[in-house]
Order: C-alpha cells, then sequence, then structure tokens
C-alpha cells in the first residue's frame, strides 16, 4: 500500500482523537492529505531580539533568556493567570498564559535557557507576550534535520475547536515534520520529465518537503509556482478531457433550416437593430447548430445588453426545425419575467410558450406536460421543475440555462436524457466572469460575449455619498421626479432573517415617507407574501408610485425603463458584483441614469477600492476582475451560495491568471496528442487524475 494513502491515525502523535478533529476540522484522513495541507504564512525565525529592543507594536519576535520567576493571579472560579519573569540580561519582560499555565509551570523551569516566540504587547509599562511558544535552546529545538537551519516557520489555519483543545499551528507543524521525518524514499512524481522541464517546474518531492520548511523565500516561490501548476493542471486535464469525450460521443441536431417562425418574428416582431455584437454571437450559434455536434456555449453579457432576445432567436431556429426548445432560470421570478419577456417578442405569433415552475400545480401542470409529450408546447420556460423526472419531451432540441451557476454539471445531464440524443446547450450569464474564472468554471464550454449595449443607451454615471449629504441627495431625486423620472432607493438586507436590517428598511421607509411627502412610494422586501411583493412591484412598473423602495430583491426581475436614479443606502456592506446588478436595473431607457452609492467615512481599503471601481467603470468585465482580486473564487455571487467554492488548496484563480493559462496548454496539449487516453506515455498523468477523482476533489463543481 502506497505509504501516503496510509490512515493518518498511524502517524506517531495523532491517536483516535485527533484522527477524528483532524478529519471533522480540515478534512484531514490520510499521510497524503496532511502533506497537502499547506501553511498559509511563513515566518522569519532567523533573527533573535534583545529584550530591551522590544516594543508593543512589533509583529513576530524570538528572544533567547531565562526564567527568572513564576507568579499566579486568581481570576474568578477555576480559572487563574500565571506570568513568568523572563530576562536576557538586557531586561525583564512577561510571559502570560490565561490558558494553560499549569502545563507551563510543571514544564518549564527557572534557570534553564529557552527560545521565546511571540507577538510582543505592552501592560503596566511592561513588556509582556502571551501564549508564547518556547523550546529548549540547543537542546530539541535543534535535534530534527528539518528544524537544522529553520528560518521561515510554517503557520497552518486551524479552528477555534482545534485550538480549545490545545491543537494549534504548531501541532499540525509537528505532526508534518514527524511525516516528512518517517518519508525516507523520494516521493512519486505525478508530472512527467517532458513538462517539468519545459516549464522548468521543481520536482515533487522538493516541492512538498520545501512548501512545509523553507530554507528561504525564493526556493519557497519556486515550489509554490511547482504545487499550484499541478493542481490547476489537472483540473484543466479533467476538463479538457471532459470536454473532448463529450464532443466525440455526442452528435447534435443539426438546425440547417432558417424557417418562418424566425423570419416572421425577425422581420415583423424584432423591436429593434442587432447590435454588432448580438449579430456575431447568433452567427456563432448558427454554425455549432448546423456542425452536426452538440452546442455547448456559454453567452455572458452585461445586465441589459440583450443576452434574452439572442436566446429566443436560437430557440425560434430549433422549432423551424421541428423540435422543441427549454429555457431553465434560477428563480421562479426570473421564469415568470422571462415567460413576460418572450411572450411580449412573439405577440401576435402562433407559438405556444407554456412555463413549469413549482407552483404550477394540478390541471394546468397537466396539460403543460400533456403539451410537452406531444409536441404542442414548443418553447418552456421552467426552474428546477423542468428536470423533474415526470417532465419529458416529444423531442428537445435545444436548452437555454440562465445564470448557470446557480445549477451543477449533474443537473445540466439530467436535461440531455430527456431526448434521444442530447440537446444543444446555450448557458446565459449576466454576471461577467473574468477569463481564468471562466476557464476553469466553464472550461467544457464555448465562449460567447455580448460586449456592446443596445443602441441610446447612455453609461450610468456613478457618484459616492457620505450619509452626511443626504440633504442634497434628496433635492437631485426630487428634481429627476419633476422631470417625469423614477427612482429605486435600496436599503442592506443581506440576509432575509436580519431583523435589525428589516427594521432599518421599516423605519428608513417611514423617514422616506415624511422626506418626501408630495410623491407615491412602494415598499419591498423578501419576507412579503408573494402576492404583495408582485402587486408592489407592479404599481412602479405602472408608474403609479415614483419610488421603490426595496432590499436586494431587486436585483433581478425588474425592467423599468422609466427608472433613472438608483440609491444604494449603506453600500459598503454590499459586494461589487452586487453593486453591478444593482447599477443594472437603470439606464434602461433613453435617458441618462445615474447610481448613488452612500456610505459612513469609515471605510476599510478594500471597501474604498469597489466603490472607486464602480464610480470608475461600467464594464461588467473590469468589475468582475477586481471582485476576483479582492474577495477571491469562493466567495463570488453564485459560486459560494451553489456549493462551487473551489476545493483548490493552494492555487488562486484570482491571483494566478498565467499560472491557469499555463496549466490549460499544457493540458490542451496533452488532449490533442492522447484524445483517447491510451498513449502510454502520458500513463503517469491519466493514473493520478483517476486518483484525484477517487480522492474528495468535488470534480462536478469544478468542471
Amino acid at each position: 500500500m502506497d505509504i501516503l494513502q496510509q490512515d493518518i491515525m498511524y502517524l506517531p502523535g495523532v491517536g483516535p482523537n485527533r484522527k477524528k478533529m483532524l478529519e471533522q476540522e480540515l478534512g484531514i484522513q490520510t499521510f497524503g492529505d496532511l502533506l497537502e495541507y499547506f501553511p498559509y504564512k511563513y515566518v522569519d525565525r532567523s533573527k533573535f531580539y534583545r529584550v530591551h529592543e522590544l516594543t508593543g507594536d512589533m509583529p513576530f519576535v524570538q528572544v533567547v533568556g531565562r526564567i527568572l520567576s513564576f507568579e499566579t493571579f486568581e481570576m474568578g472560579p477555576r480559572k487563574e493567570r500565571v506570568v513568568a519573569h523572563f530576562t536576557d540580561g538586557t531586561g525583564i519582560m512577561d510571559l502570560v498564559w490565561f490558558n494553560g499555565g499549569k502545563y507551563a509551570k510543571q514544564n518549564y523551569k527557572i534557570g534553564t535557557d529557552y527560545v521565546v516566540f511571540g507577538r510582543p504587547g505592552v501592560f503596566n509599562n511592561r513588556i509582556q507576550v502571551q501564549h508564547p511558544e518556547m523550546e529548549p535552546f540547543g537542546g530539541n529545538a535543534q535535534s530534527s534535520p528539518l528544524d537544522a537551519h529553520l528560518k521561515m516557520r510554517p503557520y497552518y489555519h486551524t479552528t477555534e475547536k482545534m485550538k480549545k483543545a490545545n491543537f494549534a499551528s504548531r501541532s499540525v507543524e509537528r505532526l508534518t515534520k514527524t511525516l516528512l521525518e518517517k518519508l525516507k524514499e523520494p516521493l512519486p512524481e505525478t508530472i512527467t520529465p517532458d513538462i517539468l522541464s519545459a516549464r522548468h517546474l521543481m520536482g515533487r518531492d522538493e516541492a512538498l518537503r520545501t512548501i512545509h520548511y523553507p530554507q528561504d523565500t525564493k526556493t519557497l516561490e519556486r515550489a509554490r509556482v511547482r504545487m499550484k501548476f499541478e493542481e490547476l493542471f489537472f483540473v484543466q486535464l479533467n476538463i479538457l478531457r471532459y470536454a473532448s469525450d463529450q464532443r466525440r460521443k455526442y452528435r447534435g441536431y443539426v438546425f440547417n433550416r432558417i424557417g418562418p417562425i424566425f423570419n416572421t418574428f425577425y422581420k415583423d416582431n424584432l423591436p429593434f437593430e442587432l447590435t454588432g455584437a448580438q449579430k456575431r454571437v447568433m452567427h456563432e450559434i448558427r454554425q455549432d447548430v448546423c456542425s452536426g455536434r452538440q452546442m455547448n456555449r456559454l453567452l455572458q453579457g452585461d445586465v441589459g445588453s440583450g443576452k434574452t432576445l439572442v436566446a429566443l432567436m436560437a430557440m425560434l431556429i430549433a422549432l423551424d426545425n421541428g423540435y422543441q426548445a427549454c429555457i431553465m432560470a434560477p428563480t421562479e421570478i426570473l421564469a415568470e419575467q422571462h415567460l413576460a419577456t418572450i411572450k411580449e417578442f412573439l405577440r401576435d405569433m402562433n407559438v405556444r410558450v407554456e412555463l413549469l415552475t413549482g407552483t404550477v400545480k394540478g390541471k394546468l401542470r397537466k396539460e403543460v406536460l400533456d403539451g410537452l409529450t406531444d409536441g404542442t408546447v414548443q418553447i418552456l420556460v421552467g426552474t428546477h421543475a423542468v428536470i423533474e423526472d415526470t417532465v419529458q419531451f416529444r423531442q428537445l432540441g435545444l436548452v437555454v440555462v440562465d445564470e448557470q451557476h446557480r445549477f451543477g454539471v449533474a443537473q445540466r445531464a439530467k436535461l440531455w436524457n430527456k431526448s434521444e440524443q442530447p440537446p444543444h446547450v446555450l448557458v446565459m450569464t449576466a454576471t461577467p466572469i473574468p477569463r481564468t474564472l471562466a476557464m476553469t468554471l466553464y472550461g467544457d464550454l464555448d465562449v460567447s460575449v455580448i460586449d456592446e449595449l443596445p443602441p441610446g443607451r447612455k453609461p450610468v454615471q456613478t457618484t459616492h455619498v457620505f450619509d452626511n449629504r443626504l440633504t442634497a441627495l434628496y433635492d437631485g431625486i426630487r428634481r429627476q421626479i419633476h422631470e417625469g423620472r423614477q427612482v429605486y432607493i435600496v436599503f442592506p438586507l443581506i440576509e432575509e432573517s436580519e431583523k435589525s436590517d428589516l427594521k432599518n428598511l421599516e423605519q428608513g421607509f417611514e423617514v422616506l415617507c415624511q422626506a418626501f411627502p408630495e410623491f407615491r412610494l412602494s415598499k419591498v422586501h423578501g419576507r412579503m407574501k408573494p402576492k404583495e411583493k408582485e402587486q408592489e412591484m407592479q404599481k412602479f412598473v405602472k408608474g403609479e408610485t415614483q419610488i421603490l423602495v426595496a432590499t436586494t430583491v431587486i436585483e433581478v426581475g425588474v425592467n423599468v425603463p422609466n427608472a433613472s436614479v438608483m440609491v444604494i443606502l449603506d453600500a459598503q456592506r454590499f459586494g461589487l458584483s452586487q453593486l453591478h446588478q444593482l447599477r443594472g436595473r437603470v439606464g434602461r431607457g433613453a435617458d441618462q441614469s445615474f447610481c448613488i452609492l452612500v456610505t459612513n467615512y469609515k471605510l476599510s481599503d478594500d471597501t474604498r477600492k469597489r466603490i472607486d471601481i464602480m464610480c470608475e467603470t461600467n464594464d461588467g468585465f473590469r468589475i468582475a476582475e477586481a471582485d476576483l482580486k479582492l474577495r477571491g473564487p469562493g466567495d463570488l455571487e453564485g459560486t459560494q451560495q451553489s456549493g462551487m467554492a473551489f476545493d483548490l488548496k493552494i492555487a488562486d484563480i484570482a491571483r494566478d491568471g498565467q499560472l491557469v493559462q499555463m496549466a490549460r496548454d499544457e493540458a490542451q496539449r496533452i488532449i490533442d496528442a492522447d484524445p483517447t487516453c491510451q498513449s502510454p506515455q502520458f500513463q503517469l498523468l491519466w493514473n493520478r487524475l483517476k486518483e484525484l477523482k477517487k480522492s474528495n476533489i468535488n470534480w462536478a463543481a469544478i468542471s
């Protein structure tokens, strides 16, 4: 048995209790898992300070000296503070324990030389270090070959539960050291020599040992690049192998006819001339559906760029070729909006469009299901309800998936089984995805981008206002309403369960009613009954109310071209993509629109950057790149929430864009050379990919 597959319990220093904690808290089950649990930072241990040099604002320091005496102070029932007075001959400092003081008194000897490591602070005009790390100087600290010249100490993330059990970073480090000493033989290589040499990569054995115990920052960086490349390379290899398999395995329906349905729509119902970007994307879709292979295309475009129109035209091509089409949205409100939009586009045309969501029940549901089976329902708009087993189509030719990040690959695959061969798939997203993320999140899809807004649209002007300037802001709102425009005012009810936020909204609504007695206001939030919410929304849509006071429920599902002002209160509490989505609610008509971000004065650096980016640009892709850098892929809108946060242990898609590209290029080269995964030359890679797929990596989420 491979030593790296051994159960972590059999590593000296672990045992049943620690095994359970490592597994539950960090997901570490084997020796290999521990080896790939990488440090998150390193602290320079090469420099020693003298006590008289220390100040309370220094980062981690180490000092060599001895304990003069211990003092114990009672702190309530069964609690005590233990203080050791420590000197190196240049001054005296205090070592303090609020927990574990008993252990310190029993194990640390007065008069023995120790290396003390920790963060200095000041208490009663004396330097103190709380809960220091201590090792005998010249004794055990130098006993391990790994510690012999330890300059940079690794630090590992641990949980509160682990810290309470006295199982913190230092303990994880000791276990890693024990494991590395146990591994006498070099660790097996996972990447072929030609890739290592072409990309100047460090060997795996050296990289893993260096990452835990680096001698200097330069070698550490080389080790990190090697391990990041390996991680990204196998992610890309898996995605591209999957995409290549799909292309070889599945033929696609051929839609070679442009017939009366499409032509009637194009001639009589198209509301405006298509933009150059829309025409380009339609051309790419036409090529796909005529090619004889299944289309798998991602359509990216900002809010209001006309993605739904392109999707509808693709569906009409399917209809002209005798097939049905289906559009799947993540929420009922969005599905209903798609239905209304499509019906409006197709008015006076003889095309049957139906809705299928969880709330469509009874006789109406049966009619829709029957219509799908006999083919009379030509376009189905729905939510997850569409992929239920009871939903069967006569001949499903095209599936449009809106906001793909809410649907996993497994859910997409379920749709494929509703047809004798997989339908064409068009995936739409209004969340612009940076290229490096798209390569990893949607590596199996071809990408189209609508990067133009329809003619006559003016970019939204975005400004930042501090909350002490509300009077001037209200005057500006009045001017806009007197000119016949409407206004959104958004409160940050991020979690629908946050009572304090709901209270802020209710109170804010009262304040706004008093501030604007001459206007009518609507109020919308997620805890209202759907019927109430719909009534309030409709009042605003029809122009019966001038101001809509809302939470982020209006992020999707509201299209009011007459609304020209978006005021976002406490804008510091929103993420960049959320701010961008909210801003997309205005600027839908021909008039100049405005987005006002209101914050208090106390802003963190990250928040200030977010606000500045919003004021500088309307480009969704620039905003998405910035969001990725500020927040990381795991926190991006729709990735964390839908379980698509990456299980990457060391690589960072936001900051390692060049490595993502390098890994993809190498993976593509391997797939081109060995599409059936049979060549002996690449067996090392295919075997490693199989191992990884057996492990805990959530490959479906990644591809």
